[in-house]
């Protein structure tokens, strides 16, 4: 499926994006994980058939998207898509997003539920969870323990955190030396804006959250079924033989539950219409 690449200069950024040219029907929006990039997302476009539009990005600090910026939040990457969208004629799409990605993709629909179909969030902690003290206190000190390691160390053992497969692992050190030593610490400073404890608060949009196995990221793994579990429209499924970029590590796989619930999705929204 060919895409258009294009840039869309704000708040000091060159964002660059790739994106079915004059669709008109469904949209798929894929946003990358923390210091990746657009491409993470390859093998799932082959298996995409005409029916959607695609949008896929570098956001602000990684790939092709630098310098940074005047800022990295969650708030502005939110605000940078919608920009995107609007300038697409975008109203609405289904997000796909891993680990930051996801994130972002949580936000999406907490604030703007308009601009969302549905999710798919793989490999991502819930943004509204509570936290334990404990917990608190790791996710206020990563930054400064990232920017005091050193950064050959950090970008070897980040990428054989996040992936089981040694090339996903190379693209992965390719794509952090880009990001670079200044500017990992301070997207991961950024992201921390996305985490707001809602106790009662449901997505209210059908979802699909998938965690690798093997993931051994943070409390993703811990936590992924039983956040699954109490959303009434939520669905879970564990991806075998992947780690945090589960997608990545096992695309087959990933792939049969994605388009399997893309159909159901899309199926059932034209059926109410």
């Amino acid at each position: 499926m060919k895409l258009k690449q294009r840039v869309l200069e704000k708040d000091g950024c060159p964002i660059h994006y790739w994106v079915t040219a004059n669709h008109r029907g469904p949209w798929l929006i894929f946003m990358h994980g923390a210091g990746a990039d657009h491409r993470m997302f390859a093998e799932q476009l082959h298996v995409i058939d005409e029916t959607y539009g695609l949008l896929l990005w570098d956001a602000r600090g990684h790939g092709l998207s630098r310098p940074i910026g005047t800022d990295f939040t969650i708030k502005l990457l939110i605000d940078d898509m919608l920009a995107i969208m609007t300038k697409e004629g975008i109203e609405k799409a289904t997000f796909i997003g891993q680990s930051m990605g996801g994130n972002t993709a949580q936000e999406l629909v907490f604030h703007h539920p308009d601009k969302v179909e549905s999710l798919v969030l793989i490999d991502c902690t819930c943004n509204t969870q509570k936290l334990t003290f404990i917990e608190k206190g790791l996710i206020t000190l990563t930054p400064l323990l990232l920017s005091l390691y050193p950064w050959n160390m950090l970008v070897n053992q980040s990428a054989r955190a996040s992936s089981i497969k040694p090339d996903v692992q190379a693209y992965l050190r390719e794509c952090f030396h880009t990001v670079g030593r200044k500017d990992f610490p301070k997207i991961f400073q950024g992201m921390q804006d996305c985490l707001h404890e809602e106790e009662t608060y449901h997505i209210q949009k059908r979802f699909l959250l998938v965690c690798g196995v093997n993931d051994q990221t943070g409390n993703i793994k811990k936590t992924a079924p039983r956040w699954a579990k109490r959303e009434p429209n939520g669905e879970f499924y564990w991806i075998d033989n992947a780690s945090h970029c589960a997608h990545q590590d096992n695309p087959e796989a990933f792939n049969k539950v994605f388009l399997s619930f893309l159909d159901n999705v899309y199926s059932s929204h034209a059926e109410n219409e």
